[in-house]
């Protein structure tokens, strides 16, 4: 992002910035339209649509490709931080306390297994930490929002887009597959409304898949998957947090390539200023719900050009081992959540 010179005007830097960045972000925003209107009308996730069709635009992030390339580098980076630092805005604590501690001990011990399942499961098919994390994470967390945000404090190495571009694709299609799916199981379990929504809501990826399954079974469903999935969004400050300490101190020692995340990246001290304004009542109802559509549209718009920074080729270059890995991701917290609920009602 350019800075302020010293003997620039505050619009002859607007118009500066605007002329190199202009033109990447509003395609990006024009995908994301697209992709919004045809999941309004087809029922396909729109965050899968963004990132489908962003692909198709893939050589307009070439390097000789013209006005577009710096603006969707800028898109893909910094609109993508504003729109998670805005998720905060939808974190109440007082809305989770309702669930109890035993059921919000399942979900967050869920989500910290997962992360480490993911680890273990990289490791042993020489994958890598850093894909271990990056999966393990988006499943554990919030889909393709905790994807994005881990990316964001992970140093980068010639891998780190495609890994991006697969976790993306894979987590919102297996949501999908999850948001019909799982249901069925809570009518064939015979759960209640309470033990359905904490399984749901501890289980599926992306919260709008989540808000689907949950209220296709029942209101009271929908309402408690809703809050057992703000739990795992609100796991996601402190996670990048550790994950960004971590980071620094291994990097410290020279083992990894790649440039060390802050100790607090900003727009994780965005999301925890909102979540705390949230809490305590400081931001209005209407702002809330303004403030969670503006983060939506935001994180659409930066997945459209992500999606634009990395060839198909690329992504089908990932192999069998890594896909194994995110569905086995997804069966383990599953199970565990399941476990969970199980034990704690029966």
């Amino acid at each position: 992002m350019q800075t302020l010179g010293a003997s620039q005007s505050p619009v002859t830097w607007a118009r500066s910035f605007v002329r190199k960045n202009g033109h990447g972000f509003l395609v990006s925003v024009v995908v994301a339209v697209a992709a919004q209107f045809l999941s309004e009308h087809y029922g396909a996730p729109a965050m899968l649509m963004a990132l489908l069709l962003g692909i198709a635009f893939h050589f307009l992030a070439e390097d000789d490709a013209g006005d577009c390339k710096a603006g969707i580098d800028f898109t893909a980076r910094t609109v993508l931080r504003f729109g998670v630092a805005l998720l905060g805005a939808r974190i109440s604590v007082e809305l989770m306390v309702g669930l109890g501690p035993q059921l919000i001990a399942v979900v967050i011990a869920g989500v910290i297994l997962t992360i480490l399942f993911g680890l273990l499961g990289a490791r042993l098919l020489g994958r890598g930490w850093r894909f271990g994390v990056l999966t393990g994470g988006s499943v554990a967390i919030c889909g393709a929002s905790a994807a994005m945000a881990l990316s964001a404090i992970l140093p980068k190495n010639e891998h780190s887009e495609r890994n991006l571009i697969f976790t993306v694709l894979s987590v919102t299609v297996l949501s999908t597959v999850a948001m019909i799916a799982y249901p069925i199981l809570t009518e064939t379990f015979a759960f209640d409304d309470e033990i359905s929504g904490v399984f749901l809501g501890g289980t599926i990826h992306d919260v709008a898949q989540v808000v689907g399954a949950g209220f296709s079974v029942s209101d009271e469903t929908g309402e408690v998957a809703t809050m057992v999935k703000l739990i795992r969004v609100a796991m996601l400050a402190p996670v990048v947090l550790v994950i960004s300490a971590l980071v620094r101190r291994h990097a410290e020692f020279g083992d990894e390539e790649g440039k060390r995340p802050p100790i607090l990246p900003m727009f994780v001290v965005g999301f925890l200023i909102f979540a705390t304004l949230n809490s305590l009542g400081l931001i209005p109802a209407l702002v809330s719900e303004a403030m969670a559509g503006l983060s939506r549209w935001a994180l659409l718009v930066s997945i459209a050009a992500v999606g634009m920074k990395t060839s198909l080729k690329r992504i089908l270059d990932v192999g069998g081992q890594a896909i194994a890995l995110i569905v086995a991701e997804t069966l383990f917290i599953a199970l565990f959540v399941l476990a969970g609920v199980y034990l704690l009602h029966y």
